[in-house]
């Protein structure tokens, strides 16, 4: 079963302006499916998960090209770097539009390649897991979530799940191999997952020597989800150096497994923290890491508001990326431990968020907004984000939003 992406009339215009099209991502995504179901009959697939593909495409870029003319769709682009050159030059020489498709899973080795070689000439589209109104088939109706006076709306009847049928869909993540299965073993999939990333990705492509340091690394980072960096702390759970913690993290980030929150701050104040926050953008994967067996021991565990924040702050950015759009989130919090979840940087405004897992929100969950007052900066509408079962303004600068209706 197909679900429409949000991202699908972003690929249209960018594959009728430029002549490459790349959509990168974390494996088993949807980037494949996704192109191929736009696509149709109309464009050769060529995977270069093949191992003979890739070594000719590696050895002989220009034979590959001839034998598989445009417009094609190149999946896995990352295994023959040496194509980008010529696809170059064949996208100079023939000058259209939608000439070559290409996915690739790893960015730290890719994007490099792209940016120097295809400068001009590609669009790039930024995929991850499926947001929940594309899990409920609604992601054509994915506006970029922005905080407004009018409240957020949702095609047909809101979900608004029980807090039960919430956590398991956390616990079970956004991959659509897991949306689209009820029945699919989700420990399974993970492992086989993990298994397959550090394998192919991590010790083949970047270079990771020890595979069990590096799975004690990302199980440490799992367990600090929507918490303040400690690079110190991170090298120490894996047994590491900083400086390899340092790379590693790079690492999650680029193949889009982590997400780090840059802090909001000016010269204005120097009493504002610097250090950023991890976030994982999937919430089954982290789940799966930090070792909660079952929705309800996530529910009742100690991460369970950590990783509702988590998920919320994925769907804020899925909503981004989906779009076509590159986000601008800070968070604020200064050494006196106020705090705000998320700064929104838009038009020369910053638009304030706070998450929260309640359903019953108060003007107390919004009370660090008013710290934003000696940053100097014009505030736009501020946001409260929780499980209220309906949107409403919490005052006339705040507005109370729904989670499920991001």
């Amino acid at each position: 079963m197909y679900l429409s992406r949000t991202v699908e009339p972003f690929i249209a215009a960018a594959g009728s302006q430029f002549p490459a099209l790349l959509v990168t991502g974390p494996r088993q995504v949807g980037k494949t499916t996704l192109l191929k179901h736009l696509a149709g009959d109309a464009r050769t697939y060529v995977t270069l998960d093949d191992p003979l593909l890739a070594l000719l495409a590696r050895d002989d870029p220009a034979l590959f090209l001839e034998r598989f003319p445009p417009p094609v769709l190149i999946d896995e682009i990352q295994y023959a770097p040496q194509l980008l050159p010529h696809i170059k030059m064949a996208a100079d020489r023939l000058g259209q539009p939608g000439l070559f498709w290409l996915t690739g899973s790893q960015q730290f080795h890719l994007m490099r390649g792209v940016s120097e070689t295809l400068a001009g000439r590609v669009g790039i589209v930024h995929l991850q897991g499926l947001s929940l109104r594309e899990r409920t088939g609604r992601g054509s109706s994915a506006p970029v979530f922005l905080p407004d006076a009018a409240p957020r709306t949702w095609d047909g009847p809101e979900p608004t799940p029980s807090l039960h049928a919430l956590y398991a869909m956390l616990w079970r993540g956004a991959f659509p191999a897991l949306a689209v299965r009820p029945d699919a073993d989700v420990p399974l999939f993970y492992s086989s997952y993990l298994q397959t990333y550090l394998q192919r990705d991590i010790r083949d492509l970047a270079q990771v020597g020890d595979e069990g340091a590096f799975l004690r690394f990302i199980r440490a980072c799992a367990a600090r989800t929507a918490n303040l960096l400690n690079l110190a702390e991170l090298a120490r759970d894996a047994d590491v150096t900083p400086a390899t913690a340092k790379r590693w993290l790079s690492i999650l980030q680029a193949s889009g497994i982590v997400f780090l929150l840059e802090p909001y701050f000016t010269n204005v104040t120097k009493r504002l923290v610097k250090t950023p926050k991890l976030y994982f953008l999937d919430t089954g994967l982290c789940a799966y890491l930090t070792e909660w067996t079952s929705p309800d021991t996530l529910l009742a565990g100690a991460m369970s508001g950590a990783i509702f924040e988590t998920w919320v702050m994925g769907e804020m950015l899925k909503s981004w990326w989906h779009n076509g759009q590159r986000p601008t989130f800070h968070f604020y919090r200064d050494k006196d431990q106020k705090e705000i979840d998320a700064l929104i940087a838009r038009d020369g405004r910053l638009y304030p968020v706070e998450i929260k897992r309640g359903a019953s929100p108060s003007l107390g969950d919004v009370r660090h907004f008013q710290s934003l007052s000696r940053l100097g900066v014009p505030l736009g509408h501020g946001a409260l984000v929780c499980l209220a079962g309906q949107s409403l303004p919490l005052t006339r600068e705040i507005s109370i939003v729904p989670a499920w209706t991001i």
